[in-house]
């Protein structure tokens, strides 16, 4: 099946205002297109195209980064204003307070609801470093079998959009989570398969990685809970728009998920785990899959990075 033409999709054009999703003040959200770096970078020293001087252009202010995201993921991003509005922010992220909601194109077929904890070494450590605790809960929303996709060795390329939710934040957690499930992302250029990255960034018309930050939640210091969202029915999520128009996925996209509310953890993981408890003295995972029982398996390796940056990740 060849892939039908391109569709607009996407974000505006370079240096485009970014989408602002709370500003209270002291901390403020943005829906952070993917391909746009959060802050200056190592990995792109001479780009000055990221979130911050967008934000510097569009304010007038320079807003300091409470998390990081990935150059490719999209979504939700929170910022603060001062010094100390960063420390206030970053405090939920650090003791477990914060709840992150994920969603992905995957390949293959996830059979159920899993929650993974595995913990996984700094990718830019060396073999002797310790591992550290990584949790991440994933549930399959849809599923999509494309006749003569990608790989012409087999006669269709199935897909599935998941759910995840990470309760640690290490470099890349839900990308290696998923590798370690052999169900990597779309458009990962690491962990994934390159004549499925290609394939759909030809079908879609735009070449990224396919992993979206839907919602983010935490304690305001002012009192109550802090929502933030990205939904994907939001005029600025059209790529994901896109691939839920492609025809064929088997399962109708939740409303939950398809809406302003991320779906639900299903009921029988862990959402209160402390991340600190993950795996056991001999680094291997402790992966529970809600169909079986829990099994122990050996944890992926390390692969060499580039150094993380000024922020702790948000997954």
């Amino acid at each position: 099946m060849k892939p039908p033409a391109a569709a607009p999709c996407g974000d505006a054009a370079e240096a485009a205002p970014l989408t602002l999703l709370h500003d209270d003040g002291d901390w403020l959200a943005v829906h952070k297109p993917a391909g746009l770096l959060v802050h200056r970078s190592p990995l792109d020293a001479a780009n000055t195209d990221t979130v911050q001087h967008r934000l510097k252009a569009q304010l007038g202010a320079w807003l300091l980064p409470v998390h990081r995201l990935d150059r490719g993921t999209s979504g939700v991003l929170l910022l603060a204003r001062t010094p100390a509005a960063v420390r206030a922010a970053q405090a939920p992220f650090l003791d477990g307070r914060v709840r992150k909601h994920y969603l992905g194109l995957v390949r293959g077929w996830p059979a159920g609801p899993m929650a993974v904890d595995h913990p996984l070494r700094p990718e830019d450590a060396g073999p002797e470093a310790p591992a550290q605790p990584a949790w991440t809960a994933f549930a399959p929303l849809a599923r999509l079998a494309v006749e003569g996709g990608a790989d012409p060795r087999h006669p269709q390329s199935r897909y599935a959009l998941v759910a995840a939710w990470p309760r640690s934040g290490r470099r890349h957690q839900i990308r290696r989570h998923l590798k370690h499930l052999a169900h990597p992302l779309v458009g990962d250029a690491t962990h994934g398969k390159g004549e499925h990255n290609r394939w759909w960034a030809a079908a879609l018309g735009r070449p990224r990685l396919w992993l979206h930050a839907q919602a983010l939640g935490l304690p305001h210091p002012d009192g109550g809970w802090l929502h933030l969202a990205s939904p994907l029915d939001a005029p600025w999520n059209a790529d994901w728009q896109a691939l839920a128009a492609w025809p064929g996925w088997q399962t109708p996209w939740p409303e939950t998920a398809w809406g302003a509310t991320p779906p639900e953890l299903p009921a029988g993981l862990d959402e209160g785990q402390d991340p600190s408890d993950s795996g056991g003295p001999d680094g291997r995972d402790r992966s529970i899959d809600l169909d079986g029982p829990a099994r122990p398996s050996p944890p992926s390796p390390p692969a060499p990075d580039a150094p993380a940056g000024h922020a702790p990740p948000a997954g």
